[in-house]
């Protein structure tokens, strides 16, 4: 198991969620490695921590898709898999095309201000070699469309969705060379929003989370060549 993580007490937070976030982001930074498995006793010695909220966090993270619970052996870090990715793509890119249908609807110009400067933000940041940070900064931009739908059980899947697309979304990221077209695309959708041109926000839309995708199977594929 990792040694290089260990557990950053926060008042603000009740335990559980300090011991989810520990080992998210240890498994987000590949800390705790694919295939790892996760063991309640080693976790909670580790950590200095019972074993509940070692179990509550594995349950979280298994709901997040970043651990899965294999009969007869238990909790290990889920593999970072080509079909996976497909297949929660397949779904974000459906309602990410809803999302921004809705917001050309029904976004205002204070949303649409909103929406530039979160983008400017991101832009900003990209120097960073914060992955967690830009990723953060990313979800913010899509967070405003989001918002714009006002449809609180299509926000909802969306942001249960997104847990799951995080630990591709800093794959993504991880490739600098790609913030050019991603920077592109992000204003592209802006103008379309802007403009109240549903057809052309579903065709940006649609073309970024593919261009998401191909990057990010790129690179499932290279490390398999290499594994």
């Amino acid at each position: 198991m990792g040694t290089d993580f260990e557990v950053t007490m926060n008042e603000y937070l009740p335990l559980r969620d300090v011991v989810f976030n520990t080992l998210r982001q240890a498994i987000l930074r590949g800390e705790l490695k694919p295939g790892e498995r996760l063991m309640e006793i080693q976790l909670a010695n580790k950590l200095g921590v019972s074993r509940t909220p070692i179990r509550e966090a594995i349950r979280k993270l298994e709901l997040e898709g970043l651990v899965l619970m294999i009969p007869r052996k238990g909790a290990e870090v889920a593999e970072i898999t080509e079909k996976n990715l497909r297949d929660v793509l397949e779904v974000r890119c459906a309602l990410e095309e809803l999302a921004v249908q809705l917001a050309c609807d029904r976004m205002d110009e204070e949303g649409v201000r909103e929406l530039r400067a979160a983008a400017e933000t991101f832009e900003s940041i990209l120097n960073s070699d914060d992955i967690t940070q830009i990723a953060q900064a990313d979800v913010a931009f899509h967070d405003i469309i989001y918002a714009a739908t006002d449809n609180r059980r299509l926000i909802q899947l969306l942001n249960n969705l997104r847990e799951q697309m995080y630990r591709y979304r800093i794959e993504y990221l991880k490739k600098k060379e790609c913030y050019p077209q991603l920077l592109n695309e992000h204003q592209t959708i802006i103008d379309a929003i802007a403009g109240h041109d549903k057809e052309l926000a579903t065709k940006f839309t649609s073309q970024h989370i593919k261009n998401q995708a191909e990057t990010v199977v790129g690179t499932i594929r290279e490390k398999e060549e290499n594994a």
